[in-house]
């Protein structure tokens, strides 16, 4: 997605946009049943779309020694995106409606891709990362509750990586892999260990206070108490919120639902004084 909107390179708008115009010229009826189709299809995603899905993403893997690299990426993030609003689902891939997904003709539309010099696009441990940069200003929005983002949304990661693993459960979902800690128990020290070794003039952090959710899973495995309490030890804080309807299945309750922005002015004698074990490990 970064490296479709953002990321400088060679690529062909006329060529992409005639890639996807012969997408959308092909009749999923008569296509033949692929992964996608089998295990997604009647269920995520109106059985024809599955196929074509299938289809389009199998094309793309044969395409790909024919396309530069921003090419291949704005083709998958147009994908994506033009599945994204025919997804069965209330939003995520935890589950899918009962009902049948509705019947629709699929057309697949290129994304608003852009290029931009001297942008680096990371993907790798944001811990590790820390480690390594020197900037002015970091934005921080980790996860906050229990819902691991590899599982919530694993239809578009298995569609990305297209490995074609074996399913499980009425989620369809594969074995777990990238779990993140910051959805389990140990999330203030990782949180900890991040914001402490960041060399950033100003770190804004983004939050949630889903903590008084009636749905365990909802829960914040960070406390607000705690978020604030860490980067003050860090510098200078400020603490902005904005009340406002969260968005939820219908089964989780929010009261005194806020997003709150946390924006510290990174002393680095503070920071240091405060996490010195952190900072020596």
């Amino acid at each position: 997605m970064y490296h479709a909107f953002f990321s400088s390179g060679q690529w062909s708008e006329k060529k992409v946009q005639s890639i996807i115009d012969k997408f959308n010229a092909i009749n999923p009826v008569n296509m033949r049943e692929n992964y996608f189709s089998k295990n997604f299809g009647g269920k995520y995603f109106f059985h024809d779309t599955a196929k074509a899905v299938g289809y389009i993403r199998e094309r793309l893997k044969e395409m790909r020694d024919d396309l530069t690299e921003k090419e291949y990426a704005v083709l998958m993030a147009s994908l994506i995106y033009s599945i994204d609003r025919h997804a069965n689902t209330l939003g995520h891939f935890d589950a899918y409606y009962h009902r049948k997904p509705k019947e629709h003709q699929f057309q697949m539309c290129m994304i608003n891709a852009n290029s931009y010099e001297s942008i680096e696009i990371h993907k790798e441990d944001a811990n590790k990362l820390a480690r390594s940069i020197n900037v002015d200003l970091t934005y921080l929005d980790p996860p906050y509750n229990s819902r691991q983002y590899s599982r919530f949304y694993h239809v578009y990661e298995n569609l990305v990586q297209w490995k074609k693993p074996q399913l499980y459960g009425v989620a369809l979902k594969p074995r777990e892999e990238n779990m993140s800690d910051y959805c389990r128990s140990a999330a203030l020290n990782v949180f900890t260990d991040l914001v402490s070794h960041i060399k950033s003039r100003y770190l804004v952090v983004s939050y949630n206070n889903t903590y008084h959710s009636k749905s365990s899973s909802s829960e914040n495995k960070i406390k607000l108490e705690q978020l604030k309490e860490v980067l003050e030890k860090c510098g200078k804080t400020q603490v902005f919120y904005h009340e406002f309807r969260a968005f939820n299945s219908g089964k989780t309750e929010f009261d005194d639902h806020r997003e709150y922005l946390f924006i510290t002015e990174v002393d680095d004698e503070r920071r240091s004084q405060s996490f010195p074990d952190v900072l020596c490990g």
